[in-house]
C-alpha cells in the first residue's frame, strides 16, 4: 500500500484540479452541432433585427426634426419671412443678334456689345429704370424656350425650368454667369452656348437672369426675373451658311435670305455672272425685270420682297465710280444709282424728267453698268467744285427759265445732232426712279436709295 502511495504522488500535481478532466476530454460530435446552430441563429437574429432598428431610429430622428423645427416657427426671432411681392423686375435692354451658333458670343440686336441687364419699377404701364441703392448678385441661366406660359410666373416656376447640360457634356453655357448689379445696371460679358438646342422637346432656349442675393438685408424682397425671346441655338459648323446682317458688298449673293449656297436660286444666279451682293443690286437697279426671269418662278413674289429687304441694308461705304462721256460725267454709287449728273459743265437735278431726256440719262446709266470694269473708282466720296473744268469736248448753250439755267444738250446719234433741255437747279432735289434707273442726290437718305 505503500509502494502504491508513493506512485501516487509523482502523479501530474494538475491533475488534483477540479476542470482538469473536462479540459482534456476530447467534444462530442452533437456539442460541435450546437454550437454552430447557436452562432447561426445570433447571426439570423441580428440580420432581421437591423432593418427594424433603422426604422425606429429614422422614425425618431424625424419626430425630433419636426419639434425642432415646429419650435423654430413659435420663435419670432427665428421665423424666416417670405418674399415680399413688389413691382421690381430685371430686364434685359435690348433682344438677342440672331442666328446663335455654338462656340460664338451672345451679343445684342446691334451685333457689337454684349447683352445688358436693368432693374425697372413696373408700376403702371411703364417700365421705369431704379435702382435699390445696394449691390445686387446676379445668376444667368438657360431656360426651357417653352417657359413661361403667361407674363407671370413664380420663383419656383422659373427654377424648375433652368436647362442643365447633357449627361457627360460640358456646362451648356460658359463664360461670366455670375454678375453684380450697381445703380439698376449690369452687363452679362462673354457668354457661349457648348450645345445645340435640337435636344429638348421644344428645340429652343432663353436666357435667364435671376437675383441670388441683396446687399444691405434686403433678400426678402421679390424681384421678379428677367428672360429673353426663345431662340434655336445651331451647331458652329452652320456658321459657315449663316446669313449676314446686314450684308457687305463683297458678300457672295447666297448671304441673302431665300438664296441657299449652292441652291438653285444661286446657280442661275452665277450663270449669269452676278456673284455678290453688290451684283445683285446693281442689276436689281437697272434691270429688275431681268433679275426676277433669271431667278424663275421658283421665287416668289414675297420671296423676293424678303430677298431684295434683305440686300437693301447693305452697306454703300464711301466709294463713288466716274462714268466720262464727251460732254457728261455721271458720278454713280456702288450699286449704279445716279448721285449727281453733270451735263455741259454744269450740275443737273431734277424732280422730273421728260421723254427724251429721261431715256438719255437711263441710256448713260446703262451704259456705265454694262463697261462697269472701266469706271473710274474714287474713295471717300467726290466733291466737283469746278464741273465746267472736267469737260474737255462738247457744246454748251445756257438761257433762262421761270428763273432757273438751262442746259442745252448737243449729242451725237449717227453723225446727226440731238438736243434735250434738263432743268438746272442748284437745290439738292432727288430724282425719282424711271424703268428701273434710280437717281439720287446728295442730301437723299439711305431709304431714298433704295427704290425699284
Amino acid at each position: 500500500m505503500a509502494t502504491k502511495r508513493f506512485f501516487d504522488d509523482f502523479v501530474d500535481p494538475d491533475s488534483n484540479r477540479p476542470n482538469y478532466k473536462r479540459l482534456r476530454k476530447t467534444p462530442s460530435f452533437a456539442s460541435v452541432i450546437k454550437e454552430v446552430v447557436k452562432v447561426n441563429f445570433l447571426d439570423n437574429f441580428c440580420s432581421a433585427l437591423e432593418p427594424m432598428l433603422r426604422k425606429v431610429v429614422h422614425e425618431e430622428v424625424e419626430s425630433g426634426l419636426r419639434r425642432y423645427s415646429r419650435s423654430i416657427g413659435r420663435s419670432p426671432s427665428l421665423r424666416i419671412k417670405a418674399l415680399e411681392p413688389s413691382n421690381l423686375r430685371l430686364i434685359f435692354n435690348k433682344k438677342l443678334s440672331l442666328p446663335i451658333f455654338t462656340n460664338s458670343k451672345i451679343m445684342d440686336s446691334n451685333g457689337q456689345y454684349p447683352l445688358q441687364l436693368l432693374l425697372v419699377d413696373a408700376t403702371g404701364d411703364c417700365l421705369v429704370p431704379t435702382t435699390l441703392g445696394t449691390p445686387i448678385k446676379i445668376e444667368i441661366v438657360v431656360l426651357d424656350g417653352d417657359f413661361p406660359c403667361g407674363e407671370n410666373w413664380t420663383h419656383e416656376d422659373f427654377n424648375k425650368n433652368i436647362v442643365k447640360e447633357r449627361a457627360g457634356k460640358r456646362p451648356l453655357v460658359t463664360g461670366e454667369l455670375n454678375i453684380t448689379m450697381r445703380d439698376g445696371v449690369a452687363s452679362l460679358g462673354d457668354l457661349e452656348f457648348t450645345d445645340n438646342s435640337s435636344w429638348i422637346r421644344s428645340r429652343r432656349f432663353r436666357i435667364g437672369a435671376k437675383v441670388v442675393h441683396i446687399g444691405n438685408g434686403q433678400n426678402s424682397i421679390r424681384i421678379m426675373e428677367a428672360m429673353t425671346d426663345s431662340f434655336m441655338v445651331k451647331d458652329h459648323r452652320g456658321e459657315l451658311y449663316k446669313k449676314h446682317y446686314p450684308p457687305a458688298l463683297g458678300d457672295d449673293v447666297w448671304r441673302l435670305e431665300k438664296i441657299g449656297k449652292d441652291g438653285t436660286f444661286h446657280k442661275k444666279l452665277i450663270s449669269h455672272g452676278i456673284e455678290t451682293v453688290q451684283d445683285f443690286l446693281k442689276l436689281a437697279n437697272i434691270d429688275p425685270h431681268k433679275i426676277r426671269r433669271i431667278l424663275g418662278n421658283g421665287m416668289s413674289e414675297k420671296m423676293w420682297e424678303v430677298t431684295y429687304r434683305h440686300a437693301k441694308t447693305c452697306e454703300m461705304g464711301t466709294k463713288s465710280y466716274i462714268a466720262r462721256g464727251p460732254n457728261y460725267i455721271l458720278i454713280l454709287n456702288p450699286i449704279c444709282q445716279v448721285i449727281r449728273a453733270i451735263i455741259n459743265g454744269q450740275i443737273c437735278h431734277s424732280r422730273e424728267l421728260r421723254g427724251i431726256q429721261r431715256s438719255y440719262i437711263e441710256n448713260l446709266v446703262r451704259n456705265a453698268f454694262t463697261n462697269w470694269s472701266s469706271l473710274e473708282e474714287v474713295d471717300g466720296g467726290l466733291q466737283v467744285n469746278e464741273p465746267a473744268a472736267l469737260l474737255t469736248q462738247g457744246e454748251r448753250g445756257v438761257h433762262h427759265q421761270n428763273g432757273y439755267p438751262r442746259c442745252a444738250l448737243l449729242t451725237a446719234t449717227d453723225g446727226s445732232i440731238e438736243c434735250s433741255d434738263w432743268i438746272v437747279n442748284q437745290a439738292d432735289i432727288s430724282l425719282p426712279i424711271q424703268n428701273g434707273v434710280c437717281y439720287i442726290s446728295e442730301s437723299s437718305s439711305k431709304e431714298e436709295l433704295n427704290y425699284l
